[in-house]
């Protein structure tokens, strides 16, 4: 573990592996930390990739920043991280949240995008209702804390049957978010509330890109994957059987396996 002071805060981050001709930089979800990463950061970089994975302002071992958190500002802090770690250009992965962050940052930033991983995310702007549910779901986390929130949405980002069959991925999945601060999450859902519509966007892509869903995913279904997958270039669309809005924990052989499948082509 590291930290950088950028941007004025300090993010906790890891830089795993050596070889530095496809680094990949991958960003966490909401309401998690970098350890979302662990089975992707240690089968790549044992594979000789250079893996970055970094705690968000708000999350983790980075500073908490209370109020709201657009994701243009998560997307600066990941650029002035590779600034720091004289990184020009990564192949970009997010999950959820971190992939709306890879888009965003994509469009701030496209020439220091080798590649694009967008995982279980969606493109759209957030719709009025949306803006109303995301605002007032972080005055509850403000009011209540992490814990109650978190066994509400557990059966929603690990599959039911996997939460039996792998206890100890539901487990890690639930501590992340009962140890995430309310304040950077809270933070953050008033950013995501306000977030630009990425759809246009998506057509401009100029580098290959990666579109994986689990297949049971009820926050992001396949249809959002599929639409993705459409409005992208250059995309290759992985379908995780048996995972649902987390299958690089839920399914990491298969998730990894996909990504490995990708690099290779590039």
């Amino acid at each position: 573990m590291a930290t950088a002071d950028v941007n004025g805060i300090i993010i906790g981050y890891d830089d795993q592996g050596g070889r530095d001709d496809t680094p990949l930089l991958l960003v966490h979800g909401h309401p998690f930390n970098r350890t979302m990463w662990a089975p992707q950061a240690e089968e790549f970089a044992s594979a000789g990739y250079r893996v970055v994975t970094a705690d968000l302002r708000g999350y983790g071992e980075s500073s908490v920043v209370p109020g709201i958190t657009p994701l243009e500002d998560f997307a600066r802090d990941i650029a002035a991280l590779m600034d720091l770690l004289d990184l020009d250009r990564v192949l970009l992965g997010g999950l959820s949240m971190g992939g709306q962050i890879a888009m965003e940052f994509y469009r701030l930033f496209p020439r220091r995008v080798s590649g694009l991983l967008l995982a279980d995310t969606f493109p759209a702007a957030e719709k009025p209702e949306g803006r109303v549910f995301r605002n007032a779901m972080a005055d509850r986390l403000l009011a209540e804390g992490m814990g109650g929130y978190a066994d509400e949405v557990i059966d929603k980002m690990v599959a039911p049957y996997n939460i039996a069959a792998f206890p100890e991925v539901a487990a890690h999945v639930l501590g992340m978010m009962r140890t995430t601060p309310p304040e950077g999450a809270a933070a953050a859902l008033r950013g995501r509330a306000e977030r630009p519509d990425y759809c246009e966007l998506l057509t401009k892509v100029t580098v290959p890109a990666l579109v994986v869903v689990g297949a049971d995913d009820e926050y992001t279904p396949v249809n959002d994957a599929e639409f993705m997958h459409q409005q992208l270039p250059d995309s290759t669309l992985a379908i995780i059987e048996g995972s649902a809005h987390m299958p690089n924990l839920e399914r990491p052989a298969e998730f990894n396996a996909a990504l490995a499948r990708f690099l290779g082509a590039l």
